[in-house]
């Protein structure tokens, strides 16, 4: 079944990205290919001496990939944590980061990211590696549990959440699939803000630390700074606040300047910001009313100064 995919702040991104003043073989890097939203609407404005690299864990993603037959266009089976490993250090002019997940990957059920559709408790975005949200459920214990929904999840629920889970473990009575898991939680968070579902932040919680995406975001953010060239753009669209505060906190850090103690200092012998802050945009209303998964992205952009990171 094919899923179409609408992203978020596309046009905003591709702007921020480019600068309007990319060279005619300038390289940029998707660093979450997704369906290629982001990738063809870049791909449609980059001169033909342009490279454009794409990287994705998903590999229904990486089938969507092979479809491109630009040979501008190079996707890589990996975390955008790893785009150190594929270009040079200083040899970037754009990175673009489109954090969270992808409407396809929620609407096929056998994905287990969907707590509306039922389906295996799997929750992996590369499926050909690493442990599901059902096998680390049916070995993690009642403290770890509440670590990552409380952590992850934010939720104030998640003592209670972990002992259900393990009591129902215990009893041999574990939900194997999405729906079975979300109706044991919705018996323990009895109140939730209007519309959002008792299960969203377990289900984000379960994702965020099967993938490991805030460790993969740390090093991903790292990764760019390394590889992009002196005014080359770092473009990050966020969804919910632990990552937007991940990309704050990078961002104000390296485009801050810890002064010299010791006065009078010469102008050249100050030291400079890796980073310079250009923008932080949210959706406009229009987009929100057209596509309401866009109402909590937030979209920072920062441009690397002048010095290697």
């Amino acid at each position: 079944m094919n899923y179409s995919h609408r992203p978020v702040l596309l046009a905003e991104a591709v702007t921020a990205l480019t600068g309007g003043k990319l060279s005619s073989n300038a390289v940029l890097i998707d660093g979450t290919f997704g369906r290629g939203g982001h990738s063809q609407a870049l791909l449609n404005i980059l001169s033909p001496q342009a490279q454009l690299l794409a990287f994705d864990k998903d590999l229904s993603a990486l089938a969507a990939a092979q479809t491109i037959t630009d040979s501008r266009f190079t996707i890589v089976h990996s975390s955008f944590a790893a785009i150190a490993q594929f270009a040079k250090p200083a040899s970037v002019d754009g990175v673009l980061l489109d954090l969270g997940i992808s409407s396809p990957q929620v609407e096929e059920a056998e994905r287990g990211f969907s707590f509306r559709r039922d389906g295996p408790l799997d929750m992996r975005m590369d499926t050909s590696q690493g442990i599901t949200a059902l096998q680390w459920l049916e070995q993690a214990s009642s403290e770890e549990i509440t670590e990552v929904i409380k952590i992850y999840g934010e939720e104030r629920y998640a003592p209670a959440i972990a002992r259900a889970i393990v009591a129902e473990r215990t009893a041999e009575k574990l939900p194997q699939t999405t729906v079975g898991l979300a109706q044991l939680i919705a018996k323990v968070v009895r109140s939730r803000e209007p519309g959002q579902d008792p299960a969203t932040r377990t289900f984000q919680a379960l994702r965020i630390f099967i993938n490991r995406e805030l460790d993969d975001l740390q090093l991903g953010l790292q990764a760019a700074l390394t590889v992009l060239k002196p005014g080359g753009r770092l473009v990050v669209i966020s969804f919910h606040s632990l990552e937007d505060r991940i990309v704050k906190q990078f961002m104000r850090a390296h485009a801050t300047v810890e002064m010299p103690r010791k006065l009078p200092v010469r102008a050249k012998d100050l030291p400079q910001a890796v980073l310079k802050l250009i923008a932080r945009v949210r959706p406009s209303a229009s987009e929100i009313t057209e596509n309401p998964r866009a109402r909590s992205a937030v979209m920072r952009v920062a441009e690397k100064q002048g010095t290697d990171a």
